[in-house]
């Protein structure tokens, strides 16, 4: 018969007088065939526990066309395995029983990944091309091969919210997961500023493809810079995370009353001893009234560490106190002042400043001396000068009647 051309059968009965009429024709059939083998199968990778196998598609199909492949293995040493590389290929002989099939179901496609295999161990490969009239002849491998370990460098991947420092507030939980990549499994080791981490204050769990740090309540100590490194053989990785644990801060050392006058009051104060591990970001203050001690907020999130209070009731007697301020909330204390304010009625008395007086003193000084003048008997006569002195100096003359000429002494 011919694959792919339809027929139908019909049947004579023989005896030693002749043939009988022929029966009723069957329905009509197409004869199918199985495919040839695939081609070229080869090995496309291995690592320690798979092999990679890729393949073409059969060189004739037929009618029957192509459904799948179904690809087996077995390892070497199995019962009754033979090999022989006559006409350049390889020829084996084993049980069916010794072939393990790799794909429980038929696969479209031209490769395929054998899972689950031991290391060090060498497999035999073959696939079969399958249809309707049944799998074709198997294309083997014409090697073993050999399920080898693969050394592959060890890689470090820190989460990206990790490339900062990471900050958890005193009693929350810490909880961080670092992937890292390697064959085989690689060997860590932690540090926390360069010494061994201490395993009863901070939990450290690895597996094949990670590493954990777990705190269960945070502690200040627990922060600082901690290392990783991760080792396959000779090649190393190494990452840094810098934890940063934070708490309140305490309140300002010392808070003073600087000066008072009119309604107001000017204070300064010290930051506080404790930053509670981050960095200030501002001062509360409050004020409270001597008779009641009720205190009232009067300045919230201020940076400087000096302030003016002002609008304070001309009478009263006042005391003041500061918080101290992080991103965890303010102080749990405040620092208060020593002295109180007492914002006078009068107000504040003014002195005039006392100055010295500035000596003028200068010695007497002819500006425009005298001159010789001629007059006539029975006639007045003036004389002019000028002087300049301080103090003032009084000028007295000096008259003859027998010199004509007068002199005037200062």
């Amino acid at each position: 018969m011919i694959e792919g051309v339809a027929y139908e059968v019909r049947i004579f009965a023989v005896n030693a007088i002749g043939i009988s009429k022929p029966s009723m024709p069957s329905k009509p059939f197409v004869p199918l065939a199985v495919t040839s083998p695939p081609t070229l199968l080869a090995v496309d990778s291995v690592t320690d526990t798979t092999v990679t196998m890729k393949w073409r598609p059969p060189d004739q199909i037929g009618a029957a066309g192509l459904d799948g492949y179904v690809l087996e293995y077995c390892f070497e040493g199995s019962t009754s395995a033979k090999q022989s590389d006559e006409n350049g290929e390889a020829a084996f002989d084993l049980p069916a029983e010794d072939w393990i099939v790799a794909n429980t179901e038929l696969i479209d496609k031209t490769k395929f990944t054998i899972t689950g295999l031991p290391t060090d161990s060498k497999i035999f490969v073959r696939v079969k091309a399958v249809n309707a009239a049944g799998a074709s002849e198997p294309k083997y491998y014409s090697q073993p091969i050999l399920v080898k370990e693969i050394i592959e460098p060890p890689k470090i991947r820190i989460p990206r919210h990790l490339k900062q420092t990471y900050i958890r507030r005193v009693g929350e939980a810490v909880n961080l997961v670092i992937p890292f990549q390697g064959k085989p499994r690689p060997e860590l080791t932690w540090k926390k500023d360069g010494a061994d981490i201490d395993k009863n204050q901070i939990n450290i769990r690895n597996s094949e493809t990670d590493t954990i740090i777990f705190i269960r309540k945070a502690e200040r100590s627990h922060s600082g810079k901690y290392d990783l490194q991760v080792k396959v053989d000779k090649f190393t990785d190494s990452a840094s995370i810098d934890i940063q644990i934070v708490d309140r801060p305490g309140p300002p050392q010392t808070v003073k009353i600087e000066d008072v006058w009119g309604e107001n009051v000017a204070l300064s104060w010290t930051p506080p001893k404790d930053d509670g591990n981050a960095a200030i970001t501002g001062y509360t203050i409050q004020k409270a009234d001597k008779k009641s001690m009720e205190w009232f907020t009067v300045i919230e999130h201020y940076h400087r560490t000096n302030a003016t209070i002002t609008e304070l009731v001309i009478g009263n007697e006042y005391y003041f106190r500061v918080f101290s301020e992080n991103m965890c909330g303010l102080s749990e204390d405040a620092t208060m002042t020593k002295e109180s304010a007492v914002i006078a009625k009068d107000g504040k008395i003014y002195k005039n400043p006392v100055y010295e007086d500035f000596d003028f003193s200068e010695a007497p000084m002819f500006t425009q001396p005298l001159v010789n003048t001629y007059a006539i008997a029975g006639y007045n006569a003036t004389l002019n000068c000028s002087v300049r002195g301080n103090p003032k100096v009084p000028c007295s003359s000096i008259t003859s009647d027998k010199v004509p000429p007068l002199y005037l002494l200062c």
